[in-house]
Parts: structure tokens; sequence; C-alpha cells
């Protein structure tokens, strides 16, 4: 199932994409994609429903985040053996986990806002994972039991404040607008092996990444199960699982997003994201 968000900031309801691509509202069946809704058998049912039966959204609606509360926005880094090699960073022993604030998640067409004075505003795809069923020290081998769905995710980065001063990544990666989610959930049952996807980011039109979910370093069940042990992960948690090569830090010259660029990711399966940077008044 293509799960999804529509309406205004704030006032997002909840649909489902039919087998024509075009919305069905589930405002009827759930309140919202959060908490128990993102659960087993609230899938199931969703699931079950006749799609045809329930109101077509007319129009072209904004798409939100495909999530409506999430408790943890968790981000892995490093997690492509080819990505750690062109920062020149060894390729680490045990996953890298650090925190995005929930309040820069936005939608997937949804502009990247930049702030006066930031210059080095970076560009990362990744394959975003979200959390279905309370996690707590659970196996490798059951962990994708819990992961309700698949998203795309962007994780957006102000170098100058990742690399530079005190280094604090949440800092550098928490301003509104940089956590693009979407445009849709994927469901399980739709992405049986989340470790076979291919990954890409164009900018201006020239591709930037290009990669796999097979290189990464832990995969997606490996991580669940080594964050889990940590933290209770919770339904409607979201865990960026880490970017290919070809981020604009790395590159020779360096590239960095500028107002008026336009971005575009792509994960198998799971659609697109189109965004524009846009100067913040």
């Amino acid at each position: 199932m293509k799960l999804l968000r529509f309406g205004d900031i704030g006032q997002e309801r909840p649909g489902i994409l039919d087998k024509e691509g075009l919305i069905r509202d589930l405002s009827s069946i759930i309140d919202d994609l959060a908490g128990e809704a993102l659960g087993r058998a609230s899938l199931a049912r969703i699931k079950a429903l006749d799609l045809a039966a329930l109101p077509l959204v007319e129009g072209n609606p904004r798409i939100g985040a495909p999530v409506g509360l999430v408790p943890k926005f968790l981000g892995i880094g490093l997690n492509y053996r080819d990505h750690a090699e062109e920062t020149g960073m060894p390729i680490p022993e045990a996953p890298i986990v650090f925190a995005k604030a929930t309040s820069c998640i936005s939608g997937p067409y949804d502009p990247i806002m930049q702030p006066e004075g930031w210059q080095r505003m970076d560009f990362e795809v990744e394959l975003a994972v979200v959390i279905g069923v309370r996690a707590k020290n659970v196996s490798r081998e059951t962990a994708l039991d819990y992961v309700a769905g698949y998203c795309i995710g962007n994780d957006v980065s102000e170098r100058s404040l990742q690399k530079g001063g005190p280094g604090e990544w949440i800092k550098a990666k928490s301003h509104d607008s940089f956590g693009p989610l979407g445009p849709w959930l994927v469901t399980t049952d739709e992405i049986p092996d989340p470790q076979k996807l291919d990954l890409t980011l164009d900018l201006n039109g020239a591709r930037m990444q290009t990669g796999s979910t097979a290189t990464m370093v832990f995969g997606v069940a490996e991580l669940v199960s080594y964050i889990s042990k940590f933290m209770t992960l919770m339904p409607g948690d979201v865990i960026t699982t880490g970017t290919p090569p070809g981020v604009g830090m790395a590159r020779n010259p360096r590239v960095f997003l500028k107002a008026g660029d336009e971005l575009r990711l792509t994960i198998s399966g799971l659609g697109e994201q189109r965004l524009k940077v846009v100067a913040e008044t």
C-alpha cells in the first residue's frame, strides 16, 4: 500500500493511492497516519478495504510528510561504504546514531528554506524507515516485523555547523524544512527486501548521487535491532539510514545548495521528491 497525508500544513488528512494512482480519503477509517494506525492490525484493516468505496480526493492537494506524529527522528551516519570512503572517514564498526528535531520534517514537494548566511547546505537522499510497532531489545531476525513501511528521506545539512565550531550534528540538520519525507509511506508488503533498492538524487537536472541499499554497512534489520537496545522505538519513529556517495561536501569542487536550486530524489518503489531551495525571509 502507498499511504500518504494530504492538505495544508497542520491540516493534513490520511489517504491512500488506489490502483489508478488516485488519492482516496482514509479519514473515515483512521484519524491520521500516526500511533496505532501504523500497527499491524490497522494496516491489515486498511489493506482489506474496497478503495473504490472511499471518497476520491479531487484536484491536486499539497502532499505532506506521510507520518502524522514522529516521536523520534533518527539518522545514521556514514552507513554506505562508498560514502564513508569519499569523505575520508573510516567505515564505522557500529552504527553512528544521531537525532534530527522533528520540527524539521516537511513534505516531499515543500520548499527547502535557506537561512541568511547559510552557505554550505548539502543534500542526502536516504531510505527512511517508519516504525509501526513498539520495539525494545528486538533481534535482527525479527526486526523487520516492527516496521510499518518505508519512504524517501532527504537529510539536509548545513555543513558549516556540522563540521565547524563544536560540530553539533543536531543543529546542522534540524532547521525547519531540513527533513523532507515522502511522498508516500510504502508498506513492507510492497518492499520485501529493503536492501535491494536503488537511490538517485539530481540537482538542477544533473545526477549527483547514485547508489543502492545493498552497499549499506548496516542493513535495516540490524539498525532497528541495534537502536532498540538503547531506546524503545515507538510507532511513528523515523530512521533515515544513511546516504550513498555524491554529496556536495565530498565533491571537488564542492557543490552546496543555493536559492533557486531544484532537487529530484528517487528510490525504487517509493516514488520521488521534487524540492526547491528558497531564501528564508
